[in-house]
């Protein structure tokens, strides 16, 4: 029988716990077009530090970064080319204008391609010969391929330029990510309440969608790993999860998107008695969590945080480096318009740790073939240190500190 009921886990149904759940009314401000046209004068002041003319914007979570704008990439170009002077011009099908008109976040004029055009034709006859190009590094070789075989252009690849400004979040973007962490903070608590033996994770997770979709994110959850048992030591799921049994060990890892901005929360907990050997590993990994969190100082490296992960785990027997049981990953990502982006915390990452950077600190341990605790939370860099997003977890057989 669980022992642990009384700490919020079991005892309760999904449809009890959904119908608790309520939108909340109060939610961030939308990021306004000041701090749109602030992102693109970042930009331009960087390509003419680095003597670059202009800067190819790939469709996706770069041109909504920048533009507001709002495409997903497909096999058709679709982009934005911004010049060091500010000038911005959008790259798209000539079919797709109407369509596109109604995205269109800062205002910009239109390249427009037929078909049967290639539009890094189009592209070369806007700008100038020689023209010192860097290329979004997201947009498909396929198409780079084309730019680097052009004469018109010198290419270069924009990927630090666009991660060493999209990786220090401003307060509007702290406060997108904050709101859909704590909706996913109060689905993983009603997760928790609807646990009983023989529930599946299939149906753990569509009630996390459910959840998510009753708190008013309209899209439910962006991605779900629910874990039982054994399964739980592997840290991103089998072909074929268990069941609950009483005594499991229960991973549950979710998110959802508000906005373009994510959640991302992990909890390990037990669903009964958990074993001595249990215990210890979910205090080692609790403890793993807090080393990061006290590395997280300014002006260290990202990689120092992952160093003293790895220091905390040795002095409690575990590793070393990515040996189990242990760490087998990076202690964390960032976080922002996609789930994982820079800076990442990993071992030799040399980017300095700066105010308004967000990571997630999740250092999880296996036990290879019995079980596996991750704890993620995510934390925000202040100039006076790291924060929480969401408060860490408790305990093993009360992760939510009822």
């Amino acid at each position: 029988m669980n022992t642990n009921r009384k700490y919020g886990i079991g005892g309760s149904t999904p449809e009890k716990e959904l119908s608790k759940l309520i939108e909340p009314t109060s939610k961030p401000n939308a990021i306004g077009q000041k701090e749109f046209q602030a992102r693109i004068q970042k930009a331009c002041v960087a390509l003419k530090s680095e003597g670059l003319d202009a800067l190819y914007i790939n469709a996706g979570t770069n041109l909504q970064y920048f533009t507001n704008t709002q495409w997903n990439p497909s096999e058709r170009l679709v982009g934005a080319l911004l010049f060091a002077d500010g000038s911005l011009h959008y790259v798209v099908p000539e079919f797709e204008i109407g369509t596109f008109n109604d995205f269109i976040g800062v205002q910009g004029d239109i390249i427009p391609w037929k078909e049967h055009e290639s539009p890094v034709q189009k592209i070369a006859e806007a700008v100038a010969e020689g023209t010192r190009l860097a290329i979004d590094d997201t947009t498909p070789f396929t198409m780079v391929s084309h730019f680097q075989e052009h004469k018109k252009f010198k290419i270069s690849s924009a990927e630090v330029l666009i991660r060493d400004i999209r990786m220090l979040k401003s307060e509007a973007e702290i406060a997108h990510i904050q709101y859909p962490m704590d909706l996913t903070m109060q689905v993983h608590q009603a997760v928790a309440r609807i646990l009983k033996p023989g529930i599946t994770t299939a149906e753990v997770e569509d009630f996390i969608d459910k959840a998510h979709k009753k708190l008013g994110i309209a899209s439910g959850s962006y991605f779900c790993i629910v874990l039982f048992g054994k399964d739980s030591s592997f840290p991103h799921g089998v072909k074929s999860p268990k069941a609950l049994e009483e005594n499991d060990m229960v991973l549950v890892d979710t998110g959802a998107q508000y906005k373009g901005y994510l959640s991302d929360i992990t909890r390990t907990y037990i669903y009964g008695d958990a074993t001595e050997k249990e215990k210890k590993i979910w205090a080692n990994e609790k403890a793993a969590q807090l080393a990061a969190f006290d590395a997280a100082q300014l002006n260290k490296p990202c990689g120092y945080i992952d160093d003293m992960v790895r220091v905390q785990l040795e002095k409690d027997g575990l590793g070393p480096d990515y040996d189990l049981p242990g760490l087998p990953h990076r202690t964390g990502h960032g976080i922002g318009l996609e789930i994982h982006e820079h800076p990442f915390i990993l071992r030799g990452n040399a980017i300095k740790i700066q105010a308004g950077m967000a990571f997630s600190i999740e250092p999880m341990i296996v036990v290879p073939d019995e079980f596996g605790v991750r704890l993620e939370d995510h934390i925000f860099m202040t100039e006076d240190g790291p924060q929480w997003f969401t408060e860490p977890s408790h305990s093993i057989d009360n992760p939510f500190g009822v």
